[in-house]
């Protein structure tokens, strides 16, 4: 779980969390997270999962459906006929594209979300972007 201590409710959960490991003798490690600037990997996963949020969907739906199908078609979808069953759809993998087709991929699917109406911040708003993480970390059961 991340917690931004600088937020009293997120430091308010945390104490409480940290009591009750506290009371348990669990054996924890903690760690910092900077705030330095999120690579294309970290904020691609940060974006979506803010898209899943705002949407109610898993990460897995929005990341396929929205990013690469809606936003991103050219460069993920592709077709490949299958002896069983027939014409499938194939999706390509996003750690297979060049930094230059993430960074397109990541344009479009910003413009997508905001066409929706969704704001996806900017890779060097670190704040907004460790927000999400938090929310992503408390909403986990459900993405």
């Amino acid at each position: 779980m991340t917690y931004n201590l600088s937020n009293d409710l997120d430091l308010q959960r945390y104490l409480k969390r940290s009591d009750h490991l506290v009371a348990q003798g669990a054996c924890v490690e903690l760690m910092e997270k900077t705030g330095r600037t999120t690579n294309q990997n970290s904020y691609l996963h940060l974006i979506i999962g803010e898209v899943a949020i705002d949407t109610g969907v898993s990460l897995d739906y929005c990341k396929a459906e929205y990013f690469k199908k809606l936003a991103n078609r050219d460069i993920f979808l592709s077709f490949r006929d299958d002896k069983y069953a027939g014409r499938v759809e194939v999706l390509r993998s996003s750690k297979d594209l060049t930094k230059e087709e993430m960074s397109t991929a990541i344009d479009r699917f910003k413009r997508w979300a905001s066409e929706q109406g969704i704001y996806i911040p900017e890779p060097e708003d670190t704040e907004r972007l460790r927000e999400i993480e938090v929310e992503m970390g408390r909403m986990q059961r459900w993405l």
